[in-house]
């Protein structure tokens, strides 16, 4: 049993890094028309418009979006140490602390 547990892992992990290391290997020497590279420079703001709003707000079937009041308390010291530093790093980890201060001090 843990040699499939094992095996299932490493394949994992290799579909995993060929899904993401292919495209780049495969594009490298491909030359794409201006207009599509124009379009693909709005995905990343769109994949975070998206992660972020997903975890600012809190959906049920039903009702409107409400605010999730923990993540958007943390994320105003993020989006500020983003604003000032420009560091992804730093970002992550001003989140985290907030987040972690946020739910010691029991504000939930």
């Amino acid at each position: 049993m843990p040699t499939k547990v094992y095996l299932t892992i490493i394949l994992c992990g290799l579909v995993t890094w060929l899904s993401r290391s292919l495209p780049f290997l495969l594009l490298k020497k491909v030359k794409l028309p201006s207009w599509l590279v124009d379009f693909l420079s709005f995905v990343p703001i769109a994949i975070i418009t998206a992660i972020l709003f997903e975890n600012l707000l809190t959906v049920k079937n039903g009702y409107w979006p409400i605010l999730n009041l923990d993540n958007c308390l943390a994320a105003v010291p993020s989006l500020v140490a983003g604003l000032l530093t420009k560091n992804l790093l730093v970002i992550v980890l001003v989140g985290v602390l907030a987040m972690a201060l946020l739910r010691l001090s029991g504000t939930n």
